[in-house]
């Protein structure tokens, strides 16, 4: 059966982040994406001009009407919008027994705040709901660090996007200690716009397809790789990246 992957996030009006990238990153991964919109934004390359919250509600009332009729084989969490809807989706979520992805977003790339601190508080009930926790340096550090994280019972990776140097190193852990370390080159690019959601969706999309940890996580950024190298090179800001644009070669990913 076809990967069921339900997408709870904000929606990007300029097509590189939110949900317009995560159903791109699952559709081309194999999977049948589904959406619970938590917010609208106004955005574009430069930045996030406005945002407007969904109620709580009626992003409760998008989740049970795919699940009660489609169904669900694993979830990506995105932006969340506010901490009452967090907790509103952490009550649906402990009934649904399926892989879930938490990429806690709090800034964009261009450096507009998504996330106010109620809302990275409510974090908290997710992370012990979900499978994997997917935060950039900053992310991780506003959620109190790698020890905090992991005592949620959940997996950790450590994107290293944000960190100096020209090689990028992303971590795998687990509750019990690091499974797997990633590196490579750095590249020079500012077509990065959605890496995070992307990724997080690619690694939701392996879940739901019976995929390990580890194995989706590998995938997943792989595809993201691919992704920023295929970029259409638009827009005068962080531009978006092409999830469906080329194939690279194979030493430029794993360079």
């Amino acid at each position: 059966m076809t990967p069921r992957i339900l997408i709870i996030a904000g929606s990007d009006s300029g097509g590189g982040a939110g949900v317009q990238a995560d159903i791109k990153t699952v559709t081309m991964l194999g999977g049948h994406a589904m959406t619970a919109i938590t917010a609208i934004t106004a955005q574009n390359t430069l930045g996030v001009q406005a945002v407007l919250p969904v109620p709580a509600g009626m992003v409760v009332a998008q989740i049970n009407s795919v699940v009660t009729d489609i169904g669900v084989d694993a979830v990506k969490i995105g932006m969340i919008g506010s901490a009452g809807t967090a907790n509103a989706v952490a009550d649906v979520l402990e009934h649904i027994d399926v892989p879930i992805v938490l990429d806690p977003v709090m800034v964009a790339t261009s450096g507009d705040v998504l996330a106010d601190a109620d809302t990275i508080a409510a974090f908290e009930r997710l992370m012990k709901l979900a499978t994997v926790t997917t935060p950039n340096l900053p992310e991780l550090a506003a959620l109190g660090g790698r020890d905090a994280v992991l005592a949620h019972g959940c997996h950790l990776l450590e994107k290293g996007g944000h960190a100096e140097g020209e090689r990028i190193v992303d971590e795998l852990y687990a509750p019990g200690g690091r499974l797997r370390q990633w590196e490579a080159k750095r590249f020079d690019t500012t077509d990065t716009h959605g890496t995070g959601c992307t990724l997080s969706s690619a690694i939701a999309a392996g879940l739901g397809g019976g995929m390990t940890v580890e194995d989706a996580v590998e995938r997943a950024i792989r595809f993201v790789r691919i992704a920023i190298l295929s970029a259409p090179r638009l827009g005068g800001g962080h531009g978006p990246m092409g999830h469906a644009l080329g194939v690279v070669p194979f030493d430029e990913i794993e360079g």
